[in-house]
């Protein structure tokens, strides 16, 4: 019988073998066909075997797989949290993100890679806690008295990190582990010394056994984590480092007790002049010691990849003024605010959610979001973002999004789902790591056969030492560590210059742009657009017109609408009943306004409502249109009554960043729905060569496609719901951060501005971030590549060379070290 499942949690062919390797262990399944993309596992089996046996079978495996039912609403499949300022996160997963979003509820070490978990950014963090100095039960989030003792509430101490806790953890063990080892490395190095000083104080054999005796501590303490992962890691048959780093310290350790307990067991090649078994608890400790110094150091430039999220949590307020319906102030959790409330912002405070300026103005310090240094001018009806700064005036407001809805908690989701993503260039290391610890240990292997069988005397010793060597140097990590860690740093830097990337892919192919297509209202022009007249033949009064268009534009979600709608309201319009209304994607609006059938838009609109232009209106109307500015065609009752002219002025950025992507041999086109005059006159000012007037959507979708068929690789700005389908059709989209949640949801690239100078930034950013990835993987390539031969002992027979298995413990502690500490960089990069 052949059975389809969901399966969840898998996300590279490692993940595949290992959940099929894992099913075929039970005797009733005969085959397994798994579709990683799809998500689905076909399973033949002899008998049936209900889903919960073959959830435990992965179980039993250590695989974080969900298997279930196709369809099952009781879903277990693995999501990434959805960060928000109310509830936050306090989860863990593997910087390496070698299980895709797998999070744990508590901290430990990853059962793939054996790395310390790390912690999702937690804004629980941004509440404020208050807490009695004699009663610490008691806990609020507003300050006050004390209940029980009437004592003043003082603000808690916040909880450390588990960060910080992981840090400080091990550096307590690596300070423990210097202690011990040196005076072992002392005692094995002074052997080096003529006439041996130490020797006339201590015999050999005495020194031998304090070497055991201080080595204790450091193997079954210090370094005890290493052999718990590298066991766990060879029972799930998950290679990693700890594999190599327990089986070869584990070796040496064992080797020398060994050695020193039942001497007359090993050939005399182990033996010395005194016939005592040379021991190797120096190169066990030291390895130990530092290994624990690479990962003290990697916990700490952990701490750093995120720095960009938690300064974006930071940036949220604990506390707001709330104005109750009495006028009368009241300092309130942030998390108590509920869309309506009416909050003041005084000078210096941040903003504490979105809303609208409802009394007084002010200038807002936006650049937290959008990296932009000048303050913005705000005044009553202005939109204002959760997290920026208010530096001038104090003014009222009412909150429009709260929590999880603010554009900061959707920008702190975005560049955390962004940063947990894989790059397609990550393949390449994943398939290797795949292969990488059994080759190593087999190489190890073939060292220790070919110096025992040619190696010179002491065969035996220079074939352990170098076998050793080979298994230590080895650094599986360095190369799963390259693209998260660039990714990380690179989403972050990108989200506090106001680019927000959906995903690492993003970031890929901003590499490879051929062709930048981009939307004229809003995209280029700031999508502000003002009414600069109206004109009528006479068949109805102007005032009535006004009145019409202004009333039917109330249901259109067009930027052209709303200012025709503010231009109605500016002339005390009175509100006209509208049934009917229908908007005409690319061409305009339609519906029947107080007993009258209206219609506004375009040529088109007016070609597909029968409506006839005389040559006079026609010429009049391009006259207009060469002059920039947009024009819509009114009818009533199936009559032209006159048109409207439109201005929307060129964002002062717009000309700046076409340049700029030109320089980089992008190619910039304008797509639009208007006409081809005032297309015409637009692309003039801008410098643009190529542009296309009258498109609709799906002729900008068409036109996509049809770039994409002759290989080119296309990006799209745009920031209506009218480009949302060619924004998700190329192979970028860029969306503009003033425009529709549409066209956001459509993209992958996000600009909080909404200005073409932030496409410009996310090229930047495209380059550094994959730049910073090549150098990732080609450092971890080249050290593997370089470090392994010498360990081997591959320039002995030419120079004389070999490397200590204490040099090559070194060199592997630093090698992910570096490779976290180059990802940094991209922190300094200027966008």
């Amino acid at each position: 019988m052949v059975h389809e499942y969901s399966i969840y949690g898998m996300t590279c062919n490692g993940c595949v073998n290992s959940a099929a390797k894992a099913l075929l262990q039970d005797p009733s399944i005969t085959k397994i066909d798994i579709d990683l993309k799809a998500e689905r596992v076909k399973i033949e089996m002899s008998k049936h075997l209900e889903v919960e046996s073959l959830q435990k079978i992965l179980d039993d495996n250590q695989l974080h797989y969900t298997i279930q039912n196709i369809g099952d609403s009781s879903s277990h499949k693995e999501k990434t949290p959805n960060i928000n300022l109310v509830d936050g996160s306090g989860e863990y997963h593997c910087p390496m993100n070698c299980e895709g979003n797998k999070n744990y509820n508590e901290p430990g070490d990853c059962p793939v890679f054996g790395m310390d978990l790390i912690e999702e950014p937690k804004a629980l963090a941004n509440i404020s806690l208050y807490t009695c100095p004699m009663h610490p039960e008691i806990q609020t989030d507003v300050p006050g008295n004390c209940p029980i003792c009437g004592m003043d509430l003082v603000p808690a101490q916040p909880i450390e990190s588990n960060e910080n806790k992981t840090y400080y953890n091990l550096r307590k063990k690596f300070i423990l582990s210097v202690i011990f080892t040196l005076p072992i490395f002392i005692m094995a190095m002074s052997e080096m010394i003529p006439n041996n000083p130490l020797e006339k104080l201590i015999s050999l054999k005495t020194q031998s056994w304090t070497q055991l005796i201080l080595s204790i501590p450091v193997i079954f303490y210090a370094g005890w984590m290493f052999f718990d992962r590298g066991w766990k890691s060879i029972k799930s048959w998950n290679l990693n480092m700890f594999t190599l780093i327990s089986i070869g310290t584990g070796i040496a350790w064992l080797f020398s007790v060994t050695g020193l307990i039942f001497p007359d067991i090993f050939p005399e090649q182990f033996k010395g002049d005194s016939g005592i078994v040379h021991v190797y608890f120096e190169a066990a400790t030291v390895i130990i010691t530092l290994v624990l110094l690479g990962q003290l150091l990697e916990a700490k430039a952990h701490s750093q990849t995120s720095s960009a999220i938690k300064k974006l949590l930071n940036l949220a307020p604990k506390e707001a003024i709330i104005v109750d319906e009495n006028g009368n102030d009241r300092k309130v959790s942030i998390h108590k605010i509920k869309v309506g409330d009416i909050l003041r912002v005084k000078p210096g405070d941040k903003i504490p959610v979105d809303g609208i300026v409802t009394e007084g103005n002010s200038n807002i310090d936006e650049s937290m979001i959008t990296g932009e240094p000048l303050p913005v001018s705000k005044e009553k009806g202005d939109k204002v973002s959760s997290g920026t700064l208010n530096s001038k005036y104090s003014f009222l407001m009412e909150a429009k999004k709260v929590g999880s809805d603010t554009i900061l908690s959707q920008i702190i989701q975005m560049v955390n789902t962004a940063s947990r993503s894989k790059a397609p260039i990550q393949k390449l290391a994943d398939k290797i790591s795949k292969y990488f610890v059994p080759t190593v240990i087999l190489i190890s292997i073939l060292t220790f056969i070919i110096w025992y069988i040619y190696g010179p005397s002491p065969a035996l010793v220079f074939a352990f030492v170098n076998a050793i060597a080979v298994l230590i140097i080895a650094c599986p990590c360095a190369l799963g560590l390259a693209t998260p860690m660039s990714v990380m740093v690179g989403v972050g830097k990108g989200a506090q210059n106001g680019v927000l990337i959906r995903n690492a892919e993003a970031l890929e192919k901003l590499n490879d742009i051929d062709i930048l297509i981009t939307d004229k209202t809003g995209t280029i022009t700031e999508g502000k657009p003002s009414v600069n007249s109206v004109f009528t033949n006479g068949l109805h009064p102007e005032s009535k017109v006004v009145k019409m268009i202004g009333a039917l534009n109330k249901s259109s979600e067009h930027p052209l609408a709303e200012a025709i709608v503010k231009f109605a309201e500016n002339k005390n319009s009175e509100q006209l009943s509208v049934v009917g209304f229908e908007s005409v994607a690319g061409m305009g609006a339609k519906g029947v306004v107080d007993g009258y059938n209206l219609s506004i838009g375009n040529e088109k609109m007016m070609m597909q409502e029968s409506v006839m232009i005389s040559d006079e209106m026609l010429q009049s109307v391009k006259d207009e249109q060469k002059k920039g500015r947009t024009v819509s065609y009114i009818s009533i009752n199936g009559e032209l009554n006159g048109y409207i002219t439109i201005f929307d002025a060129i964002k002062p950025t717009s000309i700046d960043a076409i340049y700029a992507l030109k320089r980089k041999g992008i190619e910039v086109i304008m797509l639009t729905g208007d006409n081809e005059n005032t297309a015409a006159a637009v692309a003039k000012e801008l410098g643009l060569s190529d542009f296309k007037a009258g498109f609709l959507p799906k002729d900008k979708l068409e036109y996509v496609k049809n770039l994409q068929s002759q290989g080119k690789k296309v990006a799209m700005a745009g920031d209506g719901i009218n480009d949302a389908p060619a924004l998700a059709q190329a192979d970028i989209g860029i969306a503009m951060g003033t425009g529709t949640d549409v066209a956001i949801e459509s993209a992958e690239v996000t600009l909080v501005k909404g200005d073409l100078l932030g496409i410009e930034k996310a090229v930047n950013l495209g380059y550094a971030v994959m730049k910073n990835i090549k150098q990732n993987l080609f450092f971890a390539f080249a050290y593997n590549t370089l470090g392994i031969p010498i360990a081997a002992g591959l320039l002995y027979p030419y120079f004389g060379i070999l490397l200590s298995p204490m040099i090559a413990a070194a060199a592997m502690s630093f090698s992910s070290f570096s490779v976290i500490a180059n990802s940094l960089r991209l922190r300094n990069v200027k966008l």
